[in-house]
């Protein structure tokens, strides 16, 4: 059966380390998640994911949908037959990807009326139909629908799409009781924009309702990081402490040490993925760009500090150099470094909350990474 076990608390912060259990395997928290959007991590092949580390990823329900639609993955023996992975599988219900595309939908109060991106074609995706679809996915952990609130927006507004998301909440465990399978589990999504008390609001609302864990949504959206903190710091008192806190899109090394000093478990991103792709590399002493002029000639590893495959066997110099002439092989190795350097983040932050010096850590990583920006927010991985 699923379920979430501590194992040791930090004495000087909210952190905290722990198992959750199922019945595919036991992942030790805090942890990040790669994200697989359409059931691939680009350019890697899900050994290599493995290999680094992982034992879970993220693949999202309305880009599996599109294509190549969930009756295929059901009739392939779900994801996991369907791509080869053999760790466990989380599935965001698509509310992001829904948020994201404003354009192409229309929020109603049984669910969120749009059209494919790829070719226009209507779905009608409601709390009901969204676990349907990870269920015929066979995730390990669903997620329920929920609705993602721009920034900045009218407080009215917040508090309307909130109150959708509850109710959504309500009906997603309703029909959970008839789907579930044993050994899977479901995660509310709090809500409530930046507004402190429909943050709060929802934090209690969600919290107090049988789900298997609970996750924070609707951060990540555009607003500074002292934002998001506030909004962490309001919401976390209200978890259920025997639940795993699942930050949803979060985010740069920084902000997986804020979140795990205020008690978050769980992170997934698509900042080491799509980041690699474009250039931008993640190293012990901060961002570098392997697109600059200087590496041209630089016969030294991306990071001294790190013993990844592409470190220990490649330098900046033949990786600019295969950047700039757009072979894909580059993608494979920045993104493979990445997410070592993701993985290393993560045993580091364990590290220091045995210690007891996480907030120590945090200042070091500070210096490196205070000022980086993310390039965009596309929700692309």
């Amino acid at each position: 059966m699923f379920r979430f076990k501590i194992i040791h608390q930090d004495k000087r912060s909210a952190g905290r380390i722990g198992y959750i259990i199922t019945p595919r395997g036991v992942i030790e928290t805090p942890v990040f998640m790669p994200v697989g959007t359409q059931g691939t991590i680009k350019a890697l092949l899900p050994e290599t994911v493995a290999q680094i580390g992982y034992r879970i990823i993220l693949a999202n329900t309305y880009h599996l949908l599109l294509r190549p639609g969930p009756e295929i993955i059901l009739k392939a023996g779900g994801l996991h037959r369907f791509m080869n992975w053999k760790g466990l599988i989380l599935t965001d219900s698509g509310g992001f990807q829904v948020y994201s595309l404003s354009n192409f939908r229309k929020i109603e109060q049984d669910g969120v009326l749009f059209r494919s991106h790829i070719d226009g074609r209507e779905y009608f995706l409601t709390p009901e139909y969204a676990l349907d679809i990870q269920k015929a996915l066979h995730s390990d952990i669903s997620m329920v629908l929920d609705t993602c609130i721009p920034y900045p927006s009218p407080k009215e507004e917040v508090r309307a799409l909130t109150e959708i998301t509850h109710r959504w909440a309500e009906r997603s465990l309703q029909h959970w009781e008839k789907i579930k399978t044993p050994g899977r589990a479901l995660f509310g999504i709090i809500q409530g924009g930046m507004e402190e008390d429909l943050r709060v609001e929802s934090a209690k609302y969600v919290s107090s309702l049988p789900f298997d864990g609970v996750a924070i949504g609707g951060l990540s959206v555009g607003e500074p990081a002292q934002i998001r903190n506030r909004m962490l710091d309001l919401c976390l008192p209200y978890l259920p402490e025997d639940r795993p806190r699942y930050l949803m899109g979060v985010g740069t090394p920084l902000d997986l040490v804020d979140g795990v000093l205020r008690g978050i478990d769980m992170f997934d991103c698509v900042l080491p993925t799509r980041n690699a792709r474009r250039g931008t590399i993640f190293t012990s002493k901060g961002p570098i760009s392997i697109k600059r002029a200087e590496y041209r000639e630089d016969f030294s590893p991306l990071d001294p500090a790190c013993d990844c495959y592409t470190c220990r066997h490649y330098t900046k110099a033949y990786l600019r150099h295969l950047f700039m002439a757009k072979e894909l092989l580059v993608y494979t190795l920045l993104s493979l470094h990445n997410l070592s350097y993701y993985a290393t983040i993560i045993r580091n932050i364990k590290k220091a909350l045995l210690k007891g010096n996480l907030a120590e850590f945090r200042e070091e990583l500070r210096k490196s990474y205070e000022n980086f920006i993310e390039e965009d927010e596309d929700g692309s991985n």
